[in-house]
């Protein structure tokens, strides 16, 4: 059985997909962009956007029953990689010392949609 996953303190999905997919234990967030759920959005510059790109992630993570500590793989699409030492910053923040981090790619993309410099998607367990 799948269940889809909405949270209303991430921005709506701008096409045909779910904010995320709980199945089997897992659940799928898709890729989460620097979009403010509050005004439809793309917030300002790489710091911001790789932010709020996290609280979104953060939000569909909590809606589906799952968490930080919980998150076993992560993938992050920049348009540019010279700002990995940016994302690196704010990504760090959101992960419990005691949790360590999860696996990771990082992609170098020539475009994301809405004009955004970040996505960040995620697969994580459920308790």
């Amino acid at each position: 059985m799948v269940e889809r996953v909405l949270s209303p303190r991430a921005p709506a999905p701008i096409g045909p997909y779910s904010q995320a997919s709980r199945a089997g234990g897992l659940v799928f967030v898709s890729g989460q962009l620097g979009v403010d759920s509050a005004t439809g959005r793309l917030v300002e510059g790489l710091e911001a956007q790789a932010e709020q790109a996290m609280r979104n992630l953060g939000a569909v993570l909590e809606a589906s029953g799952s968490s930080w500590a919980g998150v076993v793989k992560t993938t992050i699409y920049l348009t540019d990689m010279s700002g990995f030492s940016v994302v690196n910053g704010v990504y760090s923040r959101y992960f419990p010392p005691e949790a360590g981090f999860p696996a990771r790619a990082t992609v170098g993309v020539a475009s994301l949609p809405a004009g955004a410099l970040v996505e960040v998607e995620a697969v994580a367990a459920v308790p």
